[in-house]
């Protein structure tokens, strides 16, 4: 037997209106010195099967309907881990088996600072003293490749970066040389290249201490990076387990072949991206030649023409970093620095980086939402940044943004349709209610939503979901300009494929100039006229977006591209 052994497992969930079946009789087994890649979207099953594994569920409303977890820390001692008492099991937990979450902000205690909570581990189930413990400590930071760590050591979690965060709970994660690595989307929300290097850290300390590694993602191309198995789970099921590469070169199920084929890495700008839904309906045979007829009459199609629509001159945002006890500013920190380009009519310019370059800042800037400190932003012959707010105030309806997280952007005590008819009502865009409400059902169909969500609250939606209601708020006063500010990088990739072919169909109807921000060098490629990189505050290069992504001309960009997973 292997170190752990999942057998016939299902997990329902007892509900208000009935029984929910999460997981359905799924077996699998992790061996020594492996990494076995959960592979599936939302609500496959993947993160509900890892979070069994060291009792992590709720129950109720969690009920285990069948099965065993085998764990075996030797040959001759095996145990069922769903059977073990809450003392065995805390005993397991970040002990043997240790478990690296998605998001590291809430899963580190704000209030203790980082080598803190990595010391906690270390003297609760290895039995260090303090003195010990810290020494220890220093040394998983440097073996993680934190800068400086004894700085490190002393700070809390909200003043490191996300993958310094996160390398921070690879530190706990390692801190008792667990024989079993549970590591939930680690990488998710993480610049690609910052994504890179967390793989091959994974990778190093899992070669180096023979661990067995459970990697659960939605992107098969992190899959290719770092497992040597690989198990796909749909709807609760296994449906296609296997080598990587066999997976990879001969996908078998529909559902594997949609995950690999809907990546916008495999298609060219224009071309109508594949979703789900083509691959497991009965006439998906159909449905992909009538996407590959779609894709011809697509290919290459822009509505791009010469006229500039947004001039930006030697922009400039600076924040204060540094300030006496006087409260004089005596250093800045340069979030744009002299940045000039222009945006043409009916293009869209992709604005790619990695976390803390500008371009957020750069975008938002644009908009007026942050204040710049100098230089000019030309919008339809009107500078904003000497614009009063009366005239800013009117200018707002043809200028909208579309925010990374579409969950903390909508007000979670109005429903949907009301969110969307509050900006149609304060532009005096449409003054009748019942007119409001039309024009709000219309919306929502544009973005492939039904009328029957008009009344839903936003926390009745998934996350794809929440992201065409916040398309469509945007799209409410048919603005000229529009912002999408890291608005897919959260998504799964087939989801993330249906928002990106949502984007499309909306540009050819409507007509609107598109900025598109994002840390994913494939994504901005595919959508994109143009690219821009940014790189600590400056342009790095700028130019056709093929051009730039098969023939970089900075070293910075060509390590953007080399940290796409899966290429």
């Amino acid at each position: 037997m292997g170190l752990l052994s999942i057998k016939n497992l299902s997990i329902d969930f007892v509900t208000e209106v009935g029984t929910v079946t999460a997981v359905n009789n799924i077996s699998l087994d992790v061996n020594r010195g492996e990494v076995v890649a959960i592979v599936g979207e939302s609500g496959s099953g993947k993160s509900v099967t890892s979070l069994s594994i060291l009792q992590l569920l709720p129950s109720p409303p969690a009920k285990y309907s069948s099965g065993e977890i085998l764990f075996s820390e030797t040959d001759n001692d095996t145990v069922d881990l769903l059977k073990l008492s809450p003392k065995k099991i805390q005993a397991l937990r970040g002990n043997k088996i240790a478990m690296i979450f998605q998001e590291p902000m809430t899963s580190l205690n704000p209030v203790l600072t980082c080598g803190t909570q990595v010391m906690e581990a270390i003297e609760l189930h290895r039995k260090f003293k303090t003195t010990d413990a810290k020494e220890e400590t220093i040394k998983l930071f440097s073996k993680v490749k934190l800068p400086d760590p004894e700085a490190i050591f002393d700070r809390y979690p909200h003043q490191l970066s996300g993958g310094q965060k996160q390398r921070v709970m690879i530190a706990v994660a390692m801190s008792c040389d667990p024989l079993l690595l549970i590591c939930d989307e680690p990488t998710t929300a993480l610049d690609v290249t910052v994504q890179k290097t967390i793989l091959q850290l994974i990778r190093e300390l899992q070669q180096e201490k023979n661990m067995g590694v459970i990697f659960i993602t939605h992107d098969l191309g992190v899959v290719a990076e770092i497992a040597d198995r690989a198990v796909v789970l749909y709807k609760g099921q296994i449906v296609e387990h296997g080598n990587v590469r066999d997976i990879f070169n001969d996908p078998q199920h529909p559902y594997t072949k949609s995950l690999l084929m809907c990546r916008p890495v495999l298609h060219n700008k224009g071309e109508r991206l594949p979703v789900v839904s083509d691959f497991m309906d009965e006439g998906q045979k159909e449905r992909a030649n009538q996407i590959q007829y779609e894709n011809k009459e697509k290919k290459n199609l822009s509505n791009k023409n010469d006229e500039t629509l947004i001039k930006v001159e030697n922009l400039n945002v600076w924040f204060p970093s540094v300030k006496t006890f006087f409260g004089k500013t005596i250093n800045y920190t340069k979030a744009v620095h002299d940045v000039s380009f222009n945006v043409y009519r009916g293009e869209t310019l992709g604005l790619v980086g990695e976390s803390g370059c500008g371009k957020t800042t750069l975008g938002r800037a644009l908009l007026r939402l942050i204040e710049p400190i100098s230089g000019k932003i030309i919008f339809n012959g009107m500078n904003l940044l000497a614009s009063k707010a009366d005239e800013l105030k009117k200018m707002r309806k043809d200028i909208q943004i579309v925010f990374q997280d579409p969950y903390s952007s909508l007000n979670p005590r109005l429903t949907i349709g009301s969110a969307i008819a509050e900006a149609l009502k304060v532009h005096h865009v449409v003054v009748d209610a019942k007119e409001r409400k039309e024009k709000v059902m219309e919306l929502l169909k544009k973005v492939n939503l039904s009328t029957s969500h008009f009344e839903r609250y936003p926390h009745e939606f998934s996350g794809g979901q929440r992201q065409r209601i916040v398309i469509a708020r945007a799209l409410a006063l048919n603005p000229s300009f529009v912002v999408f500010d890291e608005s897919v990088s959260a998504l799964d990739v087939s989801v993330q494929a249906q928002v990106l072919n949502l984007i499309n169909d909306l540009k050819t109807e409507f007509g609107f100039t598109v900025i598109f921000i994002s840390h994913d060098l494939a994504v901005v490629r595919y959508i994109s006229d143009r690219i821009m990189v940014m790189n600590k505050g400056q342009i790095e290069e700028m130019g056709p977006a093929e051009d730039i992504y098969h023939h970089p001309s900075t070293v910075y960009t060509k390590k953007l591209i080399a940290a796409i997973p899966g290429i």
